[in-house]
């Protein structure tokens, strides 16, 4: 078995004997001299393809193994090329359907015709991109959490009633009765604290059944979520949370530079993340904005931009936790903030304009949360497993979901939230 040099190991191998395997990217015949461009996970190679060597029907996307000379050439992109001796096809490809080598390919095409060949899409360099910095924030979240003592947990996604209760939740047939797919892992993650285990995590796919048709939402997306129990209220949480985006945003800078530089992307620093409660936040809008509308107990998107610019203005800050938001406007479980009814023990993280997390402290007696579910016309007797943690001692607890595409959105200023899914799922779109 040959060894397999990679594109990116190139520029250490001058002057050596190498064996590459990849696709084709692109295939050149500059007046008898021709090049290849060869693409492999870790970037493109050069490959000079002398005259005597036949190609045949090779083209782009086929693949093929390439054995040659590894030699510096200063007019090579990345200072190296390699001289072929020998080019076997692997396998054949047609034609496709865009210009792949084609830099700016995801901008020249439009999304939908991007997403029907999603297959083709993702070879695309910037495509990759988004992939390798989702990649490293998974990584980030998951060591950071584990440092704070957290532990790592898996829950159902096919489940009795859903956590956030409403009709925005996907019915399927489970054998001789309705089920349904899980909007939020809320209800396991509160039972996990409550084991003892404290602080626990999870990376999981969620479903809303939304028809919204929106750059910034998807019917399927995957959730960061964390819960902690002992807190003594959101802020706890919240200064948890902090932490955590720092450190996403520490990997990402460190990790993904190259990325970074080419999309001309900066990532804030921030040594904390100010905030302002949203009756404070309603009265800006109003006072400067001369905005009263869609602020009833909440932010509406054109809020939450506002409000962001306000924050970009005047704290120099593109993060900004919003708390105390109206008891009708969060779910059941959230807990009440006895300081200042109607509000909330809750915030939401907004970022660029756009909310990426929602959080808050839970409610941990059990007579006050039955009174709050029941408060909602619903019927405690339907989340029986859930409630029997809170029967035998809950301590306080809080946590926060956030979605990574739309965190990856906003992160990487993509102009709608399926470039940030691999196969995105909409009100519309069921496939590939």
């Amino acid at each position: 078995m040959k060894t397999r040099a990679l594109a990116s190991e190139l520029a250490g191998l001058g002057g050596q004997e190498v064996h590459l395997e990849g696709w084709v990217h692109r295939v050149r015949d500059l007046g008898g001299v021709r090049f290849m461009v060869l693409r492999d996970r870790s970037g493109q190679a050069q490959i000079v393809v002398p005259g005597e060597i036949s190609l045949g029907a090779v083209n782009c996307e086929w693949v093929v193994a390439v054995d040659g000379h590894c030699r510096h050439e200063s007019r090579a992109p990345a200072g190296v090329e390699v001289l072929a001796r020998r080019v076997v096809p692997i396998c054949k490809a047609e034609q496709p359907p865009f210009d792949l080598f084609d830099p700016h390919a995801a901008t020249r095409n439009r999304l939908d015709t991007l997403l029907e060949h999603r297959a083709l899409s993702l070879r695309l360099p910037d495509a990759q991109d988004v992939f390798r910095v989702q990649a490293v924030v998974l990584r980030a979240f998951r060591k950071y959490l584990r440092a704070q003592g957290f532990t790592e947990i898996l829950t159902p996604k096919l489940v009795l009633a859903g956590a956030e209760g409403g009709s925005a939740i996907f019915e399927v047939r489970y054998f001789e009765r309705s089920a349904y797919l899980a909007q939020s892992p809320q209800f396991y993650k509160q039972m996990m604290v409550g084991s003892g285990l404290e602080r626990v995590f999870e990376v999981g796919h969620v479903y809303r059944a939304e028809k919204s048709e929106t750059s910034r939402h998807l019917t399927e997306y995957v959730s960061l979520d964390f819960e902690m129990a002992f807190v003594e209220s959101e802020q706890d949480v919240m200064a948890v949370h902090t932490g955590l985006i720092a450190a996403i945003f520490a990997a990402v800078k460190e990790q993904c530079s190259e990325v970074l530089r080419k999309r001309r992307v900066e990532i804030p620093d921030f040594a904390e993340i100010p905030q302002v409660s949203f009756s404070e936040a309603r009265r800006i809008l109003s006072e400067q904005f001369s905005k009263t509308d869609g602020l009833n107990g909440d932010l509406d998107t054109e809020g939450e931009q506002l409000i962001c610019e306000w924050a970009a203005r005047e704290l120099a800050s593109e993060l900004l936790y919003v708390t105390g938001y109206h008891i009708e406007k969060r779910p059941f479980y959230t807990m009440p903030n006895a300081e200042a009814p109607p509000q909330t023990r809750s915030f939401d993280l907004l970022f660029r304009g756009v909310e990426i997390t929602t959080g808050g402290q839970r409610i941990h007696d059990h007579d006050q949360l039955v009174a709050s579910i029941r408060s909602r016309s619903l019927e405690p007797g339907h989340f029986e497993g859930y409630f029997e943690a809170f029967e035998h001692g809950m301590p306080p607890h809080g946590g926060m979901g956030m979605g990574i595409e739309r965190l990856l959105k906003q992160m990487l200023h993509l102009d709608n939230i399926r470039e940030a899914c691999a196969f995105p799922r909409d009100r519309h779109r069921l496939s590939p």
